[in-house]
């Protein structure tokens, strides 16, 4: 979370304050960070959301107060639990935060906003969909953005962070429950990434994993294609032919050959001359 250099300091200061601690050393600890991180924060301005948000869920800090100092009734004693006990409970919440990264934390923040794909929060938070797809790939947690997310929509920041409510009073949006899949288009032989969407696990063949599943459109069809497989077999499949994809249906002969049938026409080729994308699982006609 990007602070000038006096609101950094501030931020550390509420953070030690949250924690009991008086020393960058100390706090580090708490962090489980090198000691040298802090001081860098310091020297940049620039205090991590990842770090607020492990003393919020740590400690129970309001996480207002951590980020902005609004707030002066931080309920920084909510638990009694010794330093000890405390890093213990940190190293547990951190690793399930860290874990919950990627398409898992994003689907939350999506659902938090009342957003359906990815293209709307880029526009909200003013920050590029090539970003956010990277969260997704790369299984990254992005810790100023959920901490923006929950001061901005009041969802708990313990939910938004690891899945996981304990404040019955605050309600999980209605599509938290519902599996959400990435969306692809695919245009002139290429596939690019069009958002996310929400599907129900109904429609999925009970042997499909859904982390490789993808929901691909193009023109007025779509399908749903398993990008996990890629051992041919008889079926349609989303191809790789010479650099540019296409979804076909696909024959074995004889030979190590298949036959090929697609828009175009059909040919036979070795199995070895096409790349195998994906496995279409499910065949959506006259998609808007």
């Amino acid at each position: 979370m990007s602070e000038s250099k006096p609101n950094a300091s501030a931020v550390l200061e509420r953070l030690s304050s949250s924690y009991g601690v008086t020393t960058q050393k100390e706090l580090s600890v708490c962090l489980e960070i090198p000691a040298g991180n802090v001081s860098a924060w310091m020297q940049r301005g620039s205090v991590p959301g990842n770090a607020i948000i492990k003393c919020a869920l740590d400690t129970g800090a309001d996480l207002k107060w951590l980020v902005t100092g609004v707030f002066a009734n931080a309920n920084i004693n909510k638990t009694n639990t010794s330093k000890s006990t405390k890093i213990v409970r940190g190293k547990s919440l951190l690793k399930k935060m860290l874990s919950a990264g990627g398409k898992a934390v994003l689907k939350r923040v999506l659902d938090a906003y009342g957003f359906t794909t990815q293209k709307e929060l880029s526009e909200y938070l003013e920050i590029s969909t090539g970003t956010i797809s990277t969260w997704v790939r790369r299984e990254y947690f992005p810790g100023d953005v959920v901490i923006t997310c929950s001061l901005d929509t009041g969802f708990s920041l313990e939910w938004l962070a690891t899945g996981e409510m304990n404040n019955e009073s605050q309600k999980e949006p209605v599509t938290s429950g519902i599996p959400m899949i990435s969306k692809k288009i695919l245009l002139a032989g290429k596939l690019d990434d069009d958002g996310f969407c929400y599907i129900d696990e109904s429609f999925i063949p009970e042997e499909v994993i859904f982390k490789d599943l993808n929901y691909v459109r193009s023109g007025k069809s779509a399908w749903l294609i398993d990008m996990g497989v890629n051992k041919l077999s008889n079926g349609l499949w989303l191809l790789d032919i010479d650099g540019t994809l296409d979804v076909y249906s696909v024959s074995k002969r004889p030979g190590n050959k298949i036959r090929i049938t697609g828009q175009d026409g059909e040919f036979e080729c070795l199995t070895d001359e096409v790349a195998a994308k994906g496995l279409v699982v499910v065949i959506l006609k006259n998609a808007l």
